[in-house]
């Protein structure tokens, strides 16, 4: 048996047959590595749904436009002559005559939760009258739409699943004023779900915000007038804005959190995957010691030494893609669809969101499995291809 790559397939195979009899040490390795990866794909599984959140809010159709400088809707403030000068720019769609414009402002109000009842800082948005027009998959699920002129809301999906009180038919006390849910709507998981509604005018006068504003969301006639619109409004010696289309006005606010979670998710997982090496090397060197007699006589018999590294590479690699499709199995059934709220650092209040156990996700866990696995394999794998034949055989 002169041929190494049928050496290597001979080796492995019996390496692999054999498994049943040191079934504590490869569970061992198995449970390890599948932990590390159910831990990394869950975490990452927060990183990818509040993107996806905020990547299905985001329209190159729709921009923003803020006070200069603004790196949030918070630090923005828009006067009414402003806000008018906005919405008659030659850049935005109109219907019927007018623009399809909405000036909006927001103040943010706490909300009990429901999982531990601790006080969360919820958006309450005033909107004008074409804000669901603004928004591509807005539509009232429960209720009815907020009468202008009255202290009435509506409540996002989101909001109302993680945070109490906010049922249809229930009364809140917000600032000095009641106000009473009227309805509650859905945008596919945008980040508007997260929100609570109200016109405009009425937030304004609840909180003395007069009549200003902090943003004007706008509907272009095309998403390639984007840069006339930018230019049409910057330099108009009248307004100081800045203009976003919404896709990049969310891609911004995404940025810090992803950043965060992708860098705790990943040390994370190094830290656990170190444990899991371990766990591997301890697997791999009892198997090669319980094996000193067999390895011997194979290599007595003129089986190579690459194929002993192969075998023992390849019995690693088969508990690593076990315990890597373990570890994504828990990960999916596990965080898959689970609605959170986190703090969205630019505006300082919550965003609802669903966690998202993503192909590639899965992918990228069974990667790192897949590595964690190798490493571990390597160095008994090089021991037994260096072990003495003499001394392999008088354990005969």
């Amino acid at each position: 048996m002169s041929n190494p790559f049928t050496q290597m397939v001979t080796v492995t195979t019996m390496n692999l047959q054999n498994l049943r009899d040191r079934k504590t040490s490869s569970l061992v390795a198995v449970i390890g590595i599948a932990g590390v990866v159910a831990i990394l794909v869950g975490v990452l599984s927060m990183r990818e749904g509040f993107r996806a959140a905020l990547d299905l809010s985001g329209s190159k159709d729709v921009a923003i436009v803020m006070r200069s400088g603004a790196n949030s809707e918070m630090s923005s403030g828009l006067g009414l002559d402003q806000t008018r000068l906005i919405e008659d720019a030659k850049a935005v769609a109109q219907v019927n005559g007018q623009p399809i414009a909405s000036p909006e402002l927001y103040v943010v109000v706490d909300v009990p939760t429901r999982s531990t009842g601790t006080a969360a800082n919820v958006p309450f948005r005033g909107v004008g009258p074409q804000a669901a027009a603004l928004r591509r998959h807005f539509k009232i699920i429960a209720g009815r739409m907020f009468t202008p002129g009255k202290f009435e809301v509506i409540v996002g999906r989101g909001a109302a699943i993680q945070f109490a009180g906010l049922d249809v038919g229930k009364r809140v006390h917000w600032g000095t004023t009641d106000w009473d849910v009227v309805g509650e709507f859905d945008d596919a998981g945008g980040v508007s779900e997260s929100e609570i509604w109200t016109d405009a005018t009425v937030l304004q006068g609840a909180y003395k915000r007069g009549t200003s504003y902090q943003s004007v969301r706008v509907k272009l006639s095309s998403p390639t007038v984007i840069q006339a619109l930018k230019d049409e409004l910057t330099t108009n010696p009248r307004l100081n804005v800045r203009v976003l289309s919404e896709s990049d006005y969310y891609a911004e606010q995404s940025r810090s959190l992803s950043i965060m979670v992708t860098t705790v998710g990943y040390t994370v997982a190094v830290l656990m995957g170190l444990g899991a090496i371990f766990s591997a090397l301890n697997t791999m060197y009892s198997a090669v010691s319980a094996r000193t007699r067999e390895i011997a006589t194979l290599r007595a018999l003129g089986f190579g030494r690459v194929p002993v590294i192969a075998s023992v590479l390849g019995e690693s690699l088969v508990l690593g893609v076990i315990g890597g499709a373990l570890g994504c199995l828990i990960a999916y059934v596990g965080f898959n669809g689970i609605r959170a709220s986190t703090l969205n650092f630019t505006s300082f209040s919550q965003i609802t969101f669903a966690f998202a156990v993503t192909p590639t996700l899965l992918i990228n866990g069974l990667v790192y499995a897949l590595g964690l696995s190798l490493f571990g394999g390597i160095m008994p794998g090089f021991h037994a291809a260096r072990m003495p034949i003499v001394s392999g055989l008088r354990e005969l």
